[in-house]
């Protein structure tokens, strides 16, 4: 093993600890020792147990609500910082509150901007990130942003499904550009749901833009929250004659009702990756692992080589 890979340390947040392990065994590496004190109120102070000066470290952890995991990563880094590592890259499977990248309104916040610059400030040099919800986001921060897709996971997958009569669909007009980079790559038709909303999570109407008749459908986002979005995709692609309906997306949120929901659904299954832990178990949902693909971008970063061919699109 060089020296250049044996000096960087591998740290794992509380809410990721799960992917940090398998991430730092693709890695070849074993997590360091990061000790958390938890006052009566809930405030809580994470300590570095070894020492890290002059170090590269990589402290992975997704940003998910509650904002404690957030909180959690800007304290590790700023501990971080203040124990003189020498480059600090913060590794987000998931860089939660990013649907606020732009002002859809007046008087409410640009979270996703403000987010980055804490990022920064509390002492992140790089971020390693997957699959963002907006991709200007990357324009936010300063500092270098290592963007991965979980299409390097997902291409192969649905290859090997080998499904005859193929198409790709987007659940909403805003995911046409990921839809149609999918279905170049597959080389399959692409289909695009029109959907109106009450407010945020409640849809009104929707209308499917394209022909599902006869095809085998998968669906492709960036996250599946409550589920409502792909749960009523599917039912009118199904009353539209489609053979069958699936769905990939990265963020496996999942709030509210969306297993139920999922569970009830003509969806036959919903693909997901590990960036977010499941909160419980589903006979429809499988789950791939991002850790090899986060795991191959540490090193190549860690050895200052490039990154791109953990591209597919």
């Amino acid at each position: 093993m060089s020296y250049a890979l044996k000096d960087a340390k591998l740290f794992g947040c509380r809410q990721s600890m799960d992917l940090a392990k398998r991430i730092a065994t693709a890695y070849g590496a074993e997590l360091g020792q990061v000790n958390f004190s938890t006052f009566s109120d809930g405030e809580f102070q994470p300590s570095f147990e070894e020492s890290i000066r002059g170090r590269r470290i990589f402290i992975i952890g997704s940003t998910q609500p509650s904002s404690d995991n957030l909180m959690e990563m800007l304290l590790m880094l700023d501990a971080a910082k203040r124990a003189s590592a020498r480059h600090i890259t913060a590794v987000i499977p998931y860089f939660g509150w990013a649907r606020q990248d732009r002002k859809d309104k007046p008087r409410v916040p640009i979270g996703a901007k403000m987010i980055a610059k804490v990022l920064e400030t509390a002492g992140a040099t790089r971020i390693i990130t997957m699959d963002l919800h907006a991709d200007q986001i990357q324009g936010f921060f300063e500092k270098p942003v290592d963007h991965l897709f979980a299409s390097s996971l997902f291409v192969p997958h649905l290859k090997e499904l080998a499904l005859e009569d193929l198409t790709i669909a987007s659940p909403d007009m805003g995911g046409s550009k990921r839809a149609y980079a999918y279905a170049k790559t597959l080389e399959s038709d692409v289909v695009v749901c029109y959907k109106q909303r009450q407010k945020a999570n409640v849809i009104s109407h929707m209308e499917l833009i394209g022909d599902v008749t006869g095809k085998n459908v998968v669906l492709v986002d960036d996250m599946v929250d409550t589920a409502g979005t792909l749960t009523k995709a599917a039912d009118v692609m199904m009353e539209r004659g489609a053979k069958s309906v699936r769905a990939i997306c990265t963020h496996a949120i999942l709030s509210g009702k969306a297993y139920e929901r999922i569970e009830n659904s003509q969806l036959e299954e919903l693909i997901v990756t590990d960036s977010i832990p499941l909160r419980q178990e589903s006979s429809k949902i499988k789950v791939l692992s991002c850790a090899g693909l986060f795991a191959t971008v540490m090193k190549s970063v860690q050895q200052n080589e490039s990154i791109s061919d953990n591209f597919i699109m």
